[in-house]
């Protein structure tokens, strides 16, 4: 277990780097000169001589490659930069606004299992029955709908017309209602389908008509056998969509006027506010690539297989 952990530990620094390389090299390929922004910002009139001034101070000048290992030596030692915004550390913005996505995200989750799995148990449980028909559509429109598009019904129905939650800013738990609906349904959807087809899978091996055979009721048989072996697929998948939650934090921080992280990126990106950016895609990779690993190492205790099969091999 330990050398697969030291393997992956290489594999994810190498994909920190590449990230680290592709964010700062499509940051610099944006449109628009940040000393500009800033002195406008600044309410300083942007004369060439002011603009390669700013550009100087900035460090804006030294080529790409060179502005690009300053920032990296910096980043390895936890400094991501000054915003040239707010001119203050990246690395301090982000982690006073990282509480506020994380909410959100375990919101999102929170709705996602709630939703999927129920659903996901009842239409494998009854298969081709009115309640998997309707799991079915459900897992069909909500993995149709783009989730700005359902932010903004909420906001209309359940904020404008029926004033039952609020509609912005971050506050009280009714706050979380719109926002975590918003982020959590539509993937719901997704899980609800995939598990009904991982339960229908199980539901058809042999130690599952064994356990019918013994006299177990089918809710034990349902909880206790079939939806153990059933989780792995979609503890794989939940891996990955926990980048797509954190990512889709950004179009639902947007709307909701969420003081998170995903709408300072944003608010950065009109202002080619550089480090900010790329600091954002930097945490945004680091956490990915760590739930990742997480999730990897978790098969072995969902699957005693896999951890059997582990200690074959480091001998």
């Amino acid at each position: 277990m330990l050398r697969y952990i030291c393997k992956r530990m290489v594999f994810l620094l190498l994909v920190m780097l590449g990230v680290s390389f592709l964010a700062f090299s499509m940051s610099h390929l944006t449109p628009g000169d940040p000393a500009e922004v800033i002195l406008r910002m600044d309410s300083i009139d942007p004369t060439p001589e002011a603009v390669a001034l700013m550009r100087e101070r900035m460090g804006l000048n030294d080529p790409v490659l060179v502005q690009y290992g300053k920032w990296l030596l910096k980043a390895v030692q936890g400094d991501l930069g000054v915003s040239f915004r707010t001119r203050r550390s990246v690395l301090e913005e982000l982690l006073q606004r990282l509480p506020a996505t994380v909410e959100l995200t375990l919101a999102g989750t929170v709705v996602l299992l709630l939703v999927s799995i129920p659903l996901g148990l009842l239409s494998a449980f009854y298969k081709n029955t009115k309640i998997d028909h309707f799991s079915r559509f459900f897992a069909l429109i909500g993995a149709s709908l783009p989730s700005f598009w359902l932010g903004l019904i909420f906001i209309y129905f359940f904020a404008v017309k029926y004033s039952l939650f609020p509609v912005m800013g971050r506050g009280s738990m009714l706050h979380l209602v719109l926002p975590g609906l918003t982020l959590g349904l539509g993937m719901s959807a997704t899980y609800a389908r995939l598990l009904r087809a991982s339960m229908l899978e199980v539901l058809g091996q042999d130690f599952i008509q064994v356990a019918r055979a013994r006299g177990l009721k089918e809710k034990t048989i349902l909880i206790g056998h079939a939806l153990k072996n059933a989780l792995l697929p979609l503890v794989t998948i939940f891996g990955m969509s926990l980048g797509h939650l954190l990512g889709g934090t950004v179009i639902v921080e947007t709307i909701f006027a969420w003081p998170g992280i995903g709408k300072y990126l944003v608010d950065s990106i009109f202002t080619r506010d550089y480090p900010v950016v790329q600091g954002y895609v930097l945490l945004m990779a680091l956490i990915f690539v760590t739930v990742n690993l997480m999730v990897d190492i978790s098969y072995t205790f969902i699957d005693p297989r896999m951890r059997l099969s582990g200690k074959g091999e480091s001998k």
